[in-house]
């Protein structure tokens, strides 16, 4: 390690370069030394010498409140009775004038919580840590200062008046890589970000950023201006380097006079937390009278209306009466969030126009989300003859180029200058989003065996691609492979398809086969119920969603069939849905989105998921959901449609997801390939595009020959002595995990193609857990282990379900080594039969399945059998559920069918039973007074079935 530089160096070097920059070197040794320090910056800024009591009384105000509270009281002032009875407002951060404030370094600053701790380098503004560094030595990984800022907020920051969580941001580097992110706990990895130049080119080393970033009035106008605190989640959330060059570039504009332009950001990177920004930034310029934030009305979902409620009281009106826009437009409201359609009929309505003749003449500044859509090329030329002092900026992930118009005015034609560019290949190199992987079937198999052919030259007759034998098969495929693609349900997926009619055929055909027992996915849908136009796919564009269905002529029968899917819908989730009109409608699109959205959230429930959503256009662009990592394309498109839908798939979320998943029915290579050149460039294909499956193998077993180098076998870890020898056993063997995980989710996956066996993976996979186990546990102190600092990304392992699939798989390998000639397998043979043993006694949901499993050992597992194992696993495991069945039945005198129906309902609709539905089977009814018990003695019962028998077996 002599060639590096030491922390203690980078240090040095990091002060010297910030007290070069204008900040005051001070001495904090401890947080004695901190509040002193606070009570002279404070008095300082204000002006003022604070008295002993009156100091008291500011510790004791800061003292309040989370980390969010403590956000906002940075950004007030503080009503001080002063020793004397005067009032004095105290103002702990000048914001409006970022640049006044008292600049500060510290380092090495000791606080005592759970243990006692130092932190490297602390930035402070009138004597408040705003901005703390982590430093590692330089070939150290970045996480691992990430991981040392999530202990000290565990153990240290909220100690001693909890000053360290005024901490606005927090900056990460190894010398070579440096980062930022804003003060949330609940912050990921993938959510720390590079500073860039305005032309996007990353700032990572240290020198550099502190220049760039550190810089005293940049990181003040950062806090100030460029940090949003988040009313819904109550968090932190803070710009990334082209979020900022984007709003600098609209303020600027508005500054200099009433150009257009528009925001050429991918989809994906956030542009309504840009424009949002934009927004507050716009009505603080005196200039401006009104901004206008305009959205599809399919896109102003409940949180982003929350959001901007909070932020301006009253902005955003969410009902479909035009008259309440018109009134804010005429009134004194400054910030006004409405939708395009709401807009438009506002301006367009002669009966409006004396309301808003005052606003006709004033500057108002429009900002559109989404800026792609077709609508807005009619709505544009409404304003600018409407409003005389119009001034538009868009935002866009897909701007309509003369390659894509389809007959509409391009973006530069409604906008004029782009003022930043940051395309996906932007986004994809600074891992903001993720890249595709794409896989094309056009072959399935139908019913009989054959191969349904959809590389013939009639591939586009729609009578062939509505055939429902081709549904069938999709939908075939589809139940096959979605717990792969989807990491076994822990992730949601949306499917396309080209019109109403194939929507409603698809659906049927996926509750078809739920009925029959072929599956468990949870699937909804929402589509609007006019008559199709005549070839709705044919230009392979996304057509505008409209939620107001009164605006819509009816087709009685796919209203009819819309009303059967919700009330399955409610039936699933036990809700109330209904469109049977337009806020009904609008309501249960919202229901849709929010159960999608929340699955991220850390109190999500199973019952609660949603795994697929089948539509024909609705959700396909401006959606987000972290936890949508597969869409299925069984529909034409191209250009901005085509990166639009694909991109619902590619938000970052930790190290499981790893891609986006796009599997395509239809032979749509070249339309990819295309749309990705136009978005970026020529060359943009690869490094957008998951590599094949192929390229992933060969990667995968170099990586086990790196591995076999440094233990070559599971046994060999236990010989690794020093930590650095650990260490180096830890990283590749995640290399391996996070190669792994990517390989799993392509459907040609076979254990088979890789140089390791599974049960070999399995044995390395135990001695990583316990160097895991022992450098994890806390023991106290701040752990000066470099095994300690890195992150072991369970979450790859936690994806690989031990299930009694698993558990027989071990066994039938036992099984067939224990008569083995080489002792070596035979002491094998016993180990995996130990191991599956093992498990069934350490993993919860197999406890209750250890005593059949080893009644199945004992009469089965002798070696004599003809049949398959996993056949004569399976009529065992039939066989004593029967039985257990019939025991229930006959202990509590209900009736065998009716009790297997209420099984299989369950299973439907994850629903216990209604108690009227248990006592119509019982034999006897009971009295009413003696109801309730019986009803939940049997549903335990029967939940107790269900769990011994159906849940966690896998693919036997």
């Amino acid at each position: 390690m002599a060639g590096y530089q030491s922390e203690a160096q980078l240090e040095a070097e990091l002060v010297t370069r910030l007290t070069g920059l204008g900040y005051a070197s001070v001495s904090l040794p401890d947080m004695d030394a901190m509040r002193a320090n606070l009570r002279a910056q404070l008095g300082k800024h204000n002006g003022v010498t604070l008295s002993d009591a009156e100091f008291a009384k500011v510790l004791n105000h800061l003292d309040k409140g989370n980390v969010f509270e403590k956000a906002k009281t940075l950004r007030g002032r503080m009503q001080l009775t002063r020793d004397d009875g005067t009032p004095l407002y105290l103002q702990f951060l000048n914001t409006q004038e970022w640049c006044q404030n008292q600049y500060q370094v510290t380092t090495q600053v000791t606080v005592t919580g759970h243990h006692k701790t130092r932190f490297d380098v602390t930035l402070l503004v009138n004597g408040l840590p705003l901005v703390q560094i982590e430093l590692k030595r330089r070939g150290v990984e970045l996480k691992e200062a990430f991981n040392q800022i999530n202990r000290y907020q565990r153990n240290s920051y909220w100690s001693e008046n909890a000053l360290f969580q005024y901490v606005q941001l927090f900056v990460i580097s190894n010398g070579v890589n440096t980062k930022y992110y804003a003060n949330n706990r609940n912050q990921d990895f993938k959510q720390t970000f590079f500073w860039a130049k305005e032309d996007n080119t990353l700032v990572t080393q240290l020198d550099a950023f502190a220049d760039a970033f550190l810089e005293k009035c940049h990181v003040s106008k950062m806090i100030s201006k460029y940090i949003v605190l988040h009313e819904s989640d109550k968090v932190l959330m803070v710009l990334r380097p082209y979020q900022y060059y984007a709003v600098e570039a609209i303020d600027a504009r508005v500054k200099a006079g009433r150009k257009n332009g528009y925001i050429w950001h991918t989809t994906g990177s956030g542009k309504t937390l840009t424009s949002f920004k934009a927004a507050q930034v716009l009505i603080e310029n005196p200039k401006v009278d009104k901004v206008v934030f305009v959205v599809d009305r399919a896109d102003l979902d409940y949180q982003t209306a929350k959001e901007f409620n909070h932020f301006s009281d009253g902005s955003v009106d969410g009902t479909d009466n035009t008259k309440a826009l018109v009134g804010q437009l005429g009134g004194d409201r400054k910030l006004i969030v409405t939708t395009i359609q709401k807009l438009n009929t506002a301006i367009s309505r002669d009966r409006y126009e004396g309301s808003l003749e005052a606003v006709k003449d004033q500057r108002v500044v429009f900002i559109f989300d989404e800026c792609h859509r077709s609508q807005f090329g009619d709505t544009h030329k409404r304003i600018v003859k409407f409003f005389s002092k119009a001034q538009m900026f868009g935002f866009t992930g897909t701007p309509i180029f003369a390659d894509n118009a389809v007959g509409k005015r391009t973006t530069k034609d409604l906008f004029a200058e782009c003022l930043h560019k940051y395309v996906i290949t932007d986004a994809i190199s600074d891992e903001n989003v993720l890249r595709f992987s794409v896989e094309y079937w056009g072959k399935l198999k139908r019913k009989d065996g054959g191969l349904i052919d959809q590389e013939v030259p009639a591939i586009n007759v729609k009578e062939f691609f509505d055939n429902p034998d081709r549904i069938d098969g999709v939908v075939d495929w589809i139940i096959q492979n979605h717990d792969r693609k989807t990491h076994n349900k822990q992730f949601s997926a949306m499917l396309c398809v080209s019109s109403v009619d194939a929507l409603i055929a698809y659906y049927e055909a996926f509750k078809r086969k739920k009925e029959a027992g072929e599956h468990h996915l949870r699937v909804a849908t929402i589509f609007t119920y006019g008559p199709n136009e005549a070839d709705p796919d044919a230009d392979g564009l996304i057509g505008d969603p409209n939620l107001n269905v009164a605006d819509l002529p009816v087709d009685v029968h796919k209203r009819d069939k819309l009303e059967t899917f919700v009330a399955d819908y409610n039936a699933m989730y036990q809700t109330k849905e209904s469109v049977k009109d337009s806020a009904g409608f609008y309501t249960y699109y919202n229901h849709l989105s929010k159960r999608l959205k929340d699955r991220d959230r850390k109190d999500a429930l199973d019952k609660d998921r949603l795994d697929i959503l089948l539509v024909v256009n609705m959700f396909l662009t401006g959606f987000d959901a972290k936890k949508l990592n597969t869409l299925y394309v069984d529909k034409n498109l191209k250009y901005h449609g085509l990166i639009q839908a694909f991109s619902r798939t590619n938000r970052t979320l930790g190290q499981l997801k790893s891609q986006g998943n796009i599997v395509c029915f239809r032979n749509l290579k070249p339309n990819t390939d295309q749309a990705i050149t136009l978005f970026s460039n020529k060359e943009a294909v690869e490094t957008i595009l998951m590599a094949p499956y192929e390229d992933y193998v060969d990667q995968f077993n170099t990586a086990v020959k790196v591995l076999l180098r440094i233990a070559s076998e599971p046994a060999s870890v236990d010989g690794l002595i020093s930590e650095d020898d650990q260490l180096l056993f830890v990283r590749a063997f995640r290399d391996l995990m996070r190669l792994r995980n990517v390989l799993l989710s392509f459907t040609e996956y076979d254990a088979n193609d890789l140089n390791i066996d599974p049960q070999t993976f399995e044995d390395f996979k135990s001695k990583y857990l316990d160097i895991f186990e022992k450098t994890k546990s806390d023991t106290g102190g701040d752990s000066v282990s470099i095994v300690d600092e890195v992150d072991f990304e369970l979450e790859l392992i936690q994806r690989d379900e031990i299930n009694v699939a698993y558990i027989l798989g071990l066994l039938a390998e036992a099984l067939a080594d224990q008569d083995s000639l080489d002792p070596k397998t035979r002491d094998a043979s016993v180990a995996k039969r130990k191991m599956a043993m093992d498990l069934l006694g350490s993993e919860r949901h197999l406890r209750s399945k250890r005593e059949l499993i080893e009644k199945f050992i004992e009469q089965h597992m002798t070696g004599t059998s003809e049949k398959p194992l996993n056949e004569t696993f399976n009529d065992f495991w039939d066989e004593e559920k029967n039985k257990a069945i019939s025991e229930v039945c006959a202990q509590e005198g209900i009736e065998s069918e009716a009790f297997r129906k209420m099984i299989e309902q369950y299973h439907f609709s994850g629903k216990q039973p209604l108690q009227g539905t248990i006592v119509d089977a019982l034999e006897e009814k009971p009295k009413i007074l003696e109801r309730k018990k019986i009803v939940e003695r049997i549903t335990q019962k029967l939940l107790d079935l269900i769990s011994k028998f159906d849940e966690g077996i896998g693919s036997v």
